[in-house]
C-alpha cells in the first residue's frame, strides 16, 4: 500500500469478492494473489490493479475533468485568467478538504454511498434530498457531455441541430446505455486514463493553434489578466460556479473510497485527492490561459472550446483531438450515472425493507440477483434521461453553471463538513469551540453561501 510519501503500492494485492451495486462495493473479502495475475472478475494488480492508489486517482480525475474543461475558458475571457487562477487555487484546496471529510463519513459509517452516510448520520429525509441533489449534478452533467458529443458532431461532419440530436441519441442508445450498467467504478480505470491523455491533447492543440495564428486583436497582456472590466457580480459569481463544477467529483467519492484494496483508508483517498486535483488544476489553467490568448474574449468565445475550434476542424491534429474530446467526456459521462443508480437503488431499497450491503441474501432470477436488474433498468432509465435534456436543452453553459451552483455547492462544500460534526458530536468531549469544528463550520458556510447565491446567479445572471 502507499507509503507516508505517497508512492503507489505494487505488492500483493486482493479484491473484492462481490460488489453491491446499491453502493458500488460492500465489505470485501479477500485473498493474496501473486503480482501480475488477475482475480476471477477480470480485475488485474499491480499498478493499474482495481482499487490501487493511481487507477482510483485517474477514476476520481475523470470523474471531474469533462465538459468544464471546455467552457472554463470563456467565463475566464469574462472576469481574466487572475480571477479564474485564483479561484481554481482556492476550490482546489477545498476540495481536498471536501473529499478529506467525506471519506472519513465513508468508512467511520462503513456506507459507501452519501444516501447511506446520511441514513446513518442524520435521518432517511435527509438522505433522500442529499440523493435528489446529487441526481441532479449527475443528470445535469451528463447531459452536458452529450451536448459536447453533440458539438464535436456539428464541428466534424457540419450538420443540422436536428441531425446532431439524432446522433446524441444514437450515442446514447448505443454507448453510453452499454457502459452504464458496469457494476463498479473502478471498472472504468483504463478508460479514465486514456480520457485524461485526450484532455492533455486538447491542451496541446490550443497551444498549436496559438502558435500558427498568434494572439487574437482582442486581447493584450492586462485584458488577459483582468479581463476588459465590464464583468457584473453575477458574471464573477457564475465564474466561481464554473470552478465548483470543474473540481466537482465528489459524488464519486464514497464508491471508490469503498473500493480501495486491501482496505479502505482516509490517509490513502486523501493522496488521491491531492493527485485527481492537481491534474484537474494544471489541465483547467493552462487550458484557460492559452484559449484566452487564441480565441480572445467575449463575444469572440463559443459556447465551448469544441466550438472555438470549428475554422480548423479540417486540420488532421484539431480532427484527432476532436475525436478524443468525443471520448474523453463519454468516458465521463459514465461516472456520473453511479450515483444516479445508488439513489435509486436506495429508495426501491428502502420501499422493499432491506438494509444496505444485503444483495447477497436478495432473491435470483437466473443468477441475478433483483437488486442487480432493479440496478440495471435504474442505470438505462438514467441514460434515457440525460439524452433527453441534453437533445431540449443543447446551451452547455446554461447547464454547466446552474449544476455547479445549485448541486455541486451541496455535495462539495455543505454536506461534507456536516458529516464530520454529527461524526464528532457521537464521541465524548464534543465542543463546537474546537478548530476542526470551527473550520467545518466555516465550511458549511461558504458551502451555504454558493448553494443560495450561486443559484441565484446562474438562473438570473
Amino acid at each position: 500500500m502507499a507509503d507516508p510519501a505517497g508512492t503507489v503500492d505494487i505488492e500483493i494485492a486482493v479484491v473484492p469478492s462481490k460488489l453491491d451495486t446499491e453502493a458500488a462495493v460492500t465489505t470485501k473479502q479477500t485473498q493474496d494473489a501473486p503480482e501480475g495475475t488477475s482475480a476471477s472478475d477480470g480485475s488485474s494488480y499491480g499498478l493499474l490493479r482495481h482499487g490501487g492508489t493511481l487507477p482510483t486517482a485517474m477514476c476520481l480525475t475523470k470523474a471531474a475533468i469533462g465538459a468544464g474543461v471546455l467552457s472554463i475558458a470563456g467565463h475566464a475571457a469574462e472576469v481574466g485568467f487572475g480571477y479564474t487562477l485564483g479561484c481554481l487555487v482556492v476550490g482546489g484546496i477545498l476540495t481536498v478538504l471536501g473529499i478529506r471529510m467525506i471519506t472519513e463519513a465513508s468508512i467511520s459509517t462503513s456506507s459507501w454511498s452519501f444516501e447511506d452516510i446520511c441514513d446513518d448520520l442524520f435521518h432517511p429525509s435527509m438522505a433522500i434530498w442529499t440523493g435528489f441533489i446529487n441526481v441532479c449534478n449527475c443528470l445535469g452533467a451528463a447531459a452536458a457531455y452529450l451536448i459536447v458529443c453533440g458539438q464535436v458532431f456539428q464541428v466534424v461532419a457540419d450538420t443540422s441541430d436536428s441531425t446532431r440530436n439524432l446522433f446524441i441519441t444514437l450515442i446514447g442508445i448505443f454507448v453510453c446505455g452499454p457502459l452504464a450498467l458496469a457494476p463498479h467504478v473502478s471498472w472504468m480505470r483504463y478508460l479514465a486514463m486514456g480520457s485524461v491523455a485526450g484532455i492533455c491533447l486538447l491542451c496541446v492543440t490550443v497551444v498549436v493553434s496559438l502558435a500558427e495564428h498568434g494572439m487574437d486583436p482582442s486581447v493584450d497582456v492586462q485584458t488577459v489578466w483582468v479581463g476588459r472590466g465590464t464583468a457584473n457580480v453575477l458574471t464573477y459569481m457564475n465564474a466561481i460556479n464554473i470552478v465548483v463544477f470543474a473540481y466537482n467529483n465528489q459524488f464519486n467519492v464514497p464508491q471508490l473510497t469503498g473500493e480501495l484494496t486491501p482496505k479502505p483508508e482516509t490517509r490513502r483517498m486523501t493522496i488521491v485527492s491531492m493527485i485527481s486535483t492537481a491534474i484537474c488544476f494544471v489541465l483547467y489553467g493552462l487550458v484557460s490561459l492559452f484559449d484566452v490568448m487564441a480565441f480572445g474574449l467575449a463575444e469572440n468565445q463559443k459556447d465551448s472550446l469544441v466550438l472555438d475550434l470549428f475554422p480548423d476542424r479540417h486540420k488532421p491534429l484539431v480532427l484527432v483531438t476532436l475525436l478524443a474530446v468525443m471520448f474523453s467526456v463519454l468516458t465521463c459521462f459514465q461516472f456520473h450515472i453511479y450515483p444516479i443508480r445508488q439513489f435509486l437503488a436506495y429508495c426501491i431499497r428502502k420501499s422493499r425493507g432491506r438494509g444496505k450491503n444485503q444483495e447477497a441474501s436478495d432473491t435470483i432470477y437466473c443468477g441475478t440477483s433483483l437488486t442487480r436488474i432493479m440496478d440495471i433498468i435504474c442505470a438505462l432509465a438514467a441514460v434515457i434521461v440525460a439524452v433527453t435534456i441534453a437533445v431540449l436543452v443543447p446551451q452547455l453553459r446554461t447547464i454547466l453553471d446552474f449544476v455547479g451552483a445549485f448541486a455541486g455547492a451541496w455535495i462539495s462544500f455543505v454536506i461534507p463538513p456536516l458529516f464530520i460534526i454529527q461524526i464528532r458530536r457521537r464521541v465524548g468531549g464534543f465542543s463546537w469551540r474546537r478548530p476542526e469544528i470551527m473550520l467545518c463550520l466555516a465550511f458549511f458556510l461558504l458551502g451555504v453561501f454558493l448553494f443560495v447565491f450561486g443559484t441565484y446567479s446562474a438562473v438570473v445572471g
